[in-house]
Formats: C-alpha cells, structure tokens, sequence
C-alpha cells in the first residue's frame, strides 16, 4: 500500500475538520536536552481519534443504516461527533471500564450509545453484529487503513510545524496511532512504542512473532486496552524494527501529575503513557538525543469540572 500518498490525501480531506494541535518545549527530568510535546489531547473530542474518523466517513459513501463503532470510549466519541458534523447516524459500542467522563462525552453527541459489561472485545462483538445485520459501515478504532492514514495525518501536521527529533515516543493499544507515525516517518525517526505493563498488545506480539491475545488491566486499560495488537500495526512495527517499552501504572500516574504541575497539560492516563517511558527510565535517551512525546487523551475521569 502507498501509505504516503493515502497520509497526504487523507491531511487534506480532514483539514478543515480537525484541529491544528500545538506544540511546546520542555525540560524534563533525566533528560539532558529539551523535550518536545504534541498536544493530542486538545483535538476535538480530547483525542487524535478524530482524523481517523473523519477520513473513514469522508473516504466513500456512508450506508442509509450509517454507522456502527466499538471503542474503549475516545474512538467511540470521535466517530459520534464525526457523524453528528456530517449527518450521518452512529450506533456506539463501549465497555463498561469506558468511565463515565467517556460515556457521557459520547451521549452528548447524539450517537446511539450501548454500554457492555467486560473490555473492549465485547463491544466490538457487539458491534460487528450490529454491522452484520443491519449493513451498517463499521468505523475501526486502529485495524483498518482508512483509520490508520487519518492518524498519519498527526505526523504530517507535526513535520509541518517544525519537528527536531530523532527519536518520538508514542503510547500503544490497538496501534492505530503508531501505525500512522510508522506509515509517514517510514523509518525517517525512531520511533519507540510505549505500553503498560498490564496491557501490552504490541509487546507480546513482537514477543511472540505474531499478534496474540492478552489479558488488559491497569489505569489506562480503557484506552490502552486493546486485546490483540492490530494487523497493520504489526506488520509495520516488524518491518522497521520499531523498539517497544513497558511502564508501570506508577509512572504513568507520575507523568500525568508532573504534566499538571509543570505545563499544566490534564492528560488521561493513556495520555501520560508515552512520557512515562522517560519519566521511569524505561527510556533512556543517548546524550544529546532529541525526544518528542505524542500526548494522545484528555478525557480524564472523573471529569474534573463535572
């Protein structure tokens, strides 16, 4: 696939649907130079899920019966909003461990919200049983290329404002958002993949030499929490040999306070995971490294204005 070229037609196909998210600079602890930090969590709906929404409803025609999503909660609001902009009817799969910050952000929207008990599998169950029987056009929150091009698009926007790195860190669940910085960089940066230690899809895959099935716990299982690494997230990740760390909720919570206290930047923890990775030491940057961090969430719960 020419993901190059899907990446640059999908920039402009979303452009006047997403926001420009900012960037900033800052010294952060056992790093000797300046870290850079993109500012995922300020796009619509409080994630980097809207490009990929946008670009899978503006890619083709969508179904009279419309649309159909499972998510752990920020794709699910991503696809709502993205539906409600454009006209189009969304049925909305989310688990329980979703939240309620999450579940209401979605049920402001308008979409047709069903809450199911367990983990992101079994909404997305559900989900593809709703697209079966009905010939609903189901929206992938990271396995589908329509997806994983409107990520890329973070990447493009990210080179556009000027990135000086070597080296980006970006936190992983099912690998929609990785796969898009893998697709564009295509080996240009390192790119290093963060998990945490209680849901770590990709991880056990490269461990094992093909996506497996593991368990998911911990703080940011309910946007991390992806229980088999993507296809398309796989396949890039093996053929640029991309590095993979693990983190502690510990240090996740730990970046989500150092990030309050010093740039006064609210993350959710899936949103603090990639720093986490420096904030721990899980990674460690050669003297003189350039580092930028992917902050990818901010719908923290519970959400603290009400």
């Amino acid at each position: 696939m020419d993901w190059i070229s899907s990446i640059e037609i999908a920039a402009e196909r979303i452009r006047t649907h997403v926001r420009s998210t900012p960037v900033v600079t800052a010294s952060v602890p056992g790093v000797d130079v300046p870290v850079t930090f993109k500012l995922e969590q300020v796009q619509h709906t409080g994630s980097f899920k809207a490009r990929g929404a946008f670009n899978t409803l503006l890619s083709g025609a969508v179904p009279e019966a419309g649309l159909v999503a499972a998510s752990g909660g920020n794709h699910g609001a991503a696809v709502a909003y993205a539906a409600q902009k454009l006209g189009h009817r969304a049925r909305i799969f989310v688990p329980k461990m979703a939240g309620p910050a999450k579940i209401a952000l979605i049920e402001r929207s308008g979409a047709e919200l069903t809450v199911v008990p367990g983990e992101y599998a079994n909404a997305l169950a559900q989900a593809r049983a709703v697209e079966v029987s009905s010939g609903a056009m189901q929206v992938h929150a990271y396995d589908a290329p329509a997806t994983v091009a409107g990520q890329g698009t973070c990447m493009v926007e990210w080179e556009d404002q000027g990135l000086d790195a070597d080296t980006v860190l970006i936190a992983v669940g099912g690998g929609g958002l990785i796969a898009g910085a893998m697709a564009w960089l295509a080996g240009r940066r390192r790119i290093v993949a963060v998990e945490p230690e209680t849901s770590c899809a990709l991880h056990a895959a490269l461990a094992a030499g093909r996506p497996v099935d593991v368990e998911v716990s911990g703080v940011a299982a309910n946007a991390l929490g992806a229980r088999r690494i993507g296809e398309i997230c796989f396949d890039l990740a093996l053929d640029q040999d991309v590095q993979s760390v693990l983190v502690s909720d510990g240090a996740i919570t730990e970046s989500q306070r150092w990030l309050w206290q010093a740039l006064r930047q609210l993350v959710e923890p899936a949103g603090a995971t990639a720093l986490a990775a420096l904030i721990s030491g899980a990674y460690r940057p050669a003297p003189g490294e350039r580092v930028a961090v992917l902050l990818c969430g901010g719908n923290v719960a519970p959400d603290p204005l009400g």
